[in-house]
């Protein structure tokens, strides 16, 4: 299986036997709130908001919008928030959280807290996923948002959380481009060493699941005509799933440049903690916000 749209996905989580309950995180947001009463709306969350009380009612008014009084949990700090946020899906009380009017900082503090955060012993990262005007099927980019210079281990942990993922939303077999300036290994460009060992860590069964190319650049992760053209043979060339990019900054510029000057969606979740974190930025459109919503719920485990 593999999706061609947003509208796909939407569909499939549409169908599930019930709606996933998201832990909202100081929800006194009204983007934050829109996005997640659409969701509501189309069947695909059952909000739990946490956060203060008689502002995320006094927005929720202003979106002519209302909840059950015992959907809302009312707390005095964003990081009582988020530790209530944390609490709820330890007792398996809500499904994933998102974040709303809160620093990344303190949600993620409560999420990594030792004694009863929700790490599971791997790497965070961050997924994004594409929907782009140009391409045949959603693409998934990582890691533009967590993890900035990783190692081979770390640059592994990243390939598999995103693997792991793809493997929710009910891919077989995800074809993962491992993205470098060339498709050759030169001892001199570390990603493209980096890459290469990806791939044969692949070969060998250490990496499941899953079908790694690399190094490859990104003319031929994306077109079969550039690869034909340049005698490079992969499956993975024109039929991408997921591309793991070198480091932050080559993420979130290639993610940023879909969107900016290709006209793609996107929406986006931290991987490797025991639930979806969707964790958007602040200048997120209500689409986006939604948009990784409806992500997050269909890759709930």
């Amino acid at each position: 299986m593999e999706y061609k749209s947003f509208d796909d996905l939407i569909k499939k989580v549409q169908n599930l036997d019930s709606m996933k309950k998201v832990a909202v995180v100081s929800a006194q947001d009204e983007h934050t709130l829109e996005a997640v009463f659409k969701a509501k709306k189309d069947n695909i969350v059952e909000p739990i908001l946490i956060g203060n009380k008689k502002k995320i009612i006094e927005i929720l008014s202003g979106l002519h919008e209302s909840v059950l009084e015992e959907s809302i949990i009312n707390v005095e700090s964003d990081s009582e928030a988020a530790e209530k946020a944390v609490e709820l899906i330890n007792e398996n009380k809500a499904d994933f959280i998102m974040k709303g009017k809160i620093q990344t900082a303190d949600l993620l503090r409560a999420v990594v807290n030792k004694e009863n955060g929700l790490r599971t012993g791997k790497v965070m990262s961050h997924i994004v996923i594409h929907e782009i005007p140009t391409y045949h099927k959603l693409l998934a980019v990582t890691d533009g948002g967590m993890m900035m210079y990783p190692s081979l281990d770390e640059k592994k942990q990243i390939l598999e959380n995103a693997v792991s993922t793809f493997l929710a939303l009910g891919y077989e077999n995800p074809k993962v481009a491992v993205l470098a300036a060339v498709e050759t290994v030169n001892p001199k460009m570390q990603e493209s060493v980096d890459a290469d060992m990806l791939k044969k860590l692949n070969i060998k069964g250490e990496i499941k699941n899953c079908i790694v190319e690399g190094p490859i650049s990104y003319d031929l992760t994306m077109s079969k005509e550039s690869a034909s053209i340049k005698g490079f043979v992969s499956p993975v060339t024109g039929e991408a799933d997921i591309i793991v990019v070198p480091n932050i900054t080559v993420g979130n510029i290639l993610g940023k440049s879909l969107v900016y000057s290709a006209g793609a969606k996107m929406a986006g979740f931290i991987v490797g903690a025991k639930v979806p974190i969707v964790l958007t930025s602040r200048g997120s459109t209500s689409e986006e916000k939604y948009l990784s919503l409806a992500l997050s719920a269909s890759a709930v485990k």
